[in-house]
């Protein structure tokens, strides 16, 4: 879940409701005030883990979306 505050003499403020208990482990990260609305697909590379998958996706997408041999492998 995400909220939202503001810095206030050098201590975070949440906004009014925000549910945190004394103590809750949180991650601040700047927002700019801009007023427009951010698209959430800008943000995906924030979501990328690394999970040991193949190291060749971006050049074989072909293969792995479609069963396509191998451009790099020609046993496919």
């Amino acid at each position: 879940m995400v909220y939202f505050g503001k810095v206030k003499d050098g201590k975070i403020i949440p906004e009014p409701g925000v549910p945190l208990v004394e103590g809750a482990r949180v991650r601040i990260e700047p927002v700019e005030e801009s007023g427009a609305v951010i698209d959430p697909v800008y943000r995906l590379g924030d979501l990328a883990v690394d999970d040991g998958g193949p190291q060749d996706v971006a050049a074989e997408h072909d293969h792995y979306i479609y069963g396509t041999p191998k451009k790099g492998n020609a046993g496919g």
